[in-house]
């Protein structure tokens, strides 16, 4: 009844917040960093926290990280996806799992995001890195940790192969980042995308380029349906 007492948005003059998204959707409003200043991100942090026991800000320059952390000392900064959380205290039992892997160590600021925001949205997480295509056997190794996953994030540049050879190890759904990271031809990931999109492996979803938040989000709601029990009076 509290949540429901007051209106579904906040106005901070520069920003209208959604405080009703958890009731909706099962996760706080996440902020969006890049665009923003300093003084306007602390201000939509420290607004959101009135309302939520979390936070979730992705894509911050150095300076907005730092104001955030200055303000907010509970803060957790990502240096290397730029994301900045706060954490519900006691941190929630994490459950079910995602498996986030990278083709390369170059893909791992997308990976570190799309890591983060699927723990932050209730999912154990765990990653493997640096495990593309140029060295197959050091995906096969991990053959069998595959497909203990409710759901699979792939990062990867270059020529975006990585997800379709997972796709075709795994009966479980594989999530498709690809990367801006690759020489002249790739176009800025484009090459990645498009390779993704063709995919001959069956289960095979793609998000943008370098959509990591996207592709953690998904990957926890899926995690989030495998690890939930029907709710009562549920039809088959």
């Amino acid at each position: 009844m509290a949540q429901l007492a007051a209106l579904p948005q906040r106005e901070l003059g520069h920003t209208t917040l959604d405080t009703h998204r958890a009731l909706r959707c099962g996760h706080p409003e996440v902020i969006f960093g890049a665009g923003k200043t300093p003084e306007e991100l602390v201000d939509i942090a420290v607004a959101l926290l009135e309302h939520h026991d979390r936070l979730l800000v992705t894509r911050t320059t150095a300076a907005g990280r730092a104001a955030l952390h200055t303000r907010l000392p509970r803060a957790c900064v990502w240096e290397r996806s730029g994301c900045v959380t706060v954490e519900s205290q006691p941190p929630p039992a994490l459950t079910g799992l995602v498996l986030v892997i990278s083709a390369g160590t170059s893909d791992g600021a997308v990976a570190e995001e799309a890591a983060v925001t699927a723990r932050m949205h209730g999912a154990r997480v765990e990653e493997l890195r640096d495990v593309g295509v140029a060295g197959i056997h050091r995906l096969l190794q991990h053959s069998e940790r595959l497909r203990t996953a409710n759901a699979l994030v792939v990062v990867a540049g270059m020529e975006g192969a990585l997800p379709s050879v997972v796709g075709g190890l795994v009966d479980r759904p594989v999530i498709a980042v690809p990367t801006s990271v690759g020489y002249g031809a790739s176009f800025g990931g484009l090459s990645a995308l498009l390779g993704m999109l063709n995919s001959c492996a069956s289960g095979v979803t793609v998000c943008n380029i370098d959509n990591g938040f996207g592709a953690g989000c998904a990957a926890a709601r899926i995690n989030a349906l495998a690890t939930t029990p029907r709710n009562a009076g549920t039809h088959p």
